[in-house]
């Protein structure tokens, strides 16, 4: 074998350089994450960056209060460096899944864990007790991105500083957001204020942005909208002269249409609810497969059907 001392000059340098950078691959170690969630999965790949590989087990348009994992998606966990969910019972039939992984493991975290209590929606009593969407709130999201920031630098210490750099970005860009959507939503009329969907999903986005909300099933979409409930809506809707009542992205539309047709109420468009919108731009320029870019669709669709 030469000695480098006999290897061209040329030879050499590109045999450093190539080292090198080899050298730097290993240094940036990729941390393998599973969300299970695209919502959650966004979050993932905001805060973690370059130094992370994101799976979202459910993609969009899937519903997580009844998605059942698959052999490949236990698999999956099992094999990750770092698991993400969101909690609050969001993934009610994953629930017993997450919790006996994270009683034999390190790093797994729910990402609204945090989250006080007092800051959360009251729905119920015992399990399940608190309304998990609370990313419709743009503030109270905001605050998920320390947990997710502390989860990450324990499974890769390596990255702290990266992590709570790009942590910090994505805090001013949702304060900046939540601003937006305020001056956006002053365009319609408090009286015209009411967003009726399929499920209660809406309710911190009511909370926060001055909306009555009203779902015709409750927080899980486990299970069907009963008759009565349907015929129920179909009479406010008539009664309250509402103008427009939107289907979800996540939720079989079925119900809701049936209940526009019987009130005579046109339905202002499709809201993006328990999942993020599939990659790419729409034609106004929004990518709906990010956490903005659904909140803007779903901001701008209200304003246009509501104003």
């Amino acid at each position: 074998m030469a000695s480098l001392g006999s290897v061209p000059s040329v030879v050499l340098g590109f045999l450093l350089v190539f080292l090198a950078g080899e050298s730097s691959l290993r240094a940036e170690a990729v941390v393998r994450v599973v969300a299970t969630t695209s919502l959650v999965g966004d979050l993932v790949r905001e805060v973690g960056g370059a130094r992370v590989s994101v799976k979202s087990l459910m993609g969009p348009g899937m519903d997580p209060h009844s998605y059942q994992p698959t052999p490949s998606d236990l698999r999956a966990l099992q094999d990750a460096d770092l698991v993400a969910f969101h909690g609050l019972h969001l993934e009610g039939r994953m629930q017993t899944v997450l919790q006996r992984l994270r009683s034999r493991r390190a790093h797994v975290v729910a990402i609204t864990e945090d989250l006080p209590v007092t800051r959360l929606r009251r729905v119920g009593e015992g399990d399940g007790a608190y309304d998990p969407h609370v990313w419709f709130e743009v503030a109270l999201w905001r605050e998920c991105i320390g947990t997710m920031v502390g989860a990450l630098v324990r499974a890769d210490p390596a990255g702290a500083e990266s992590y709570r750099t790009q942590g910090e970005v994505l805090r001013m860009r949702l304060l900046a957001l939540d601003d937006w959507v305020r001056r956006e939503l002053a365009a319609i009329p408090p009286e015209r204020r009411v967003l009726v969907t399929s499920h209660d999903a809406f309710g911190y986005f009511g909370r926060a942005y001055d909306f009555e909300v009203i779902g015709l099933q409750g927080v899980s979409t486990v299970g069907e909208a009963a008759l009565s409930a349907m015929t129920g809506l179909t009479q406010l809707l008539a009664r309250r002269r509402i103008p427009a009542i939107f289907v979800e992205s996540s939720v079989s539309p079925k119900a809701i249409q049936r209940v526009a047709a019987d009130a005579g109420v046109r339905v202002g468009g499709e809201l993006y609810s328990d999942s993020l919108g599939a990659p790419g731009r729409s034609a106004d320029g929004i990518d709906p497969s990010t956490y903005e870019g659904m909140v803007r669709h779903n901001v701008r669709t209200l304003v246009s059907a509501l104003r």
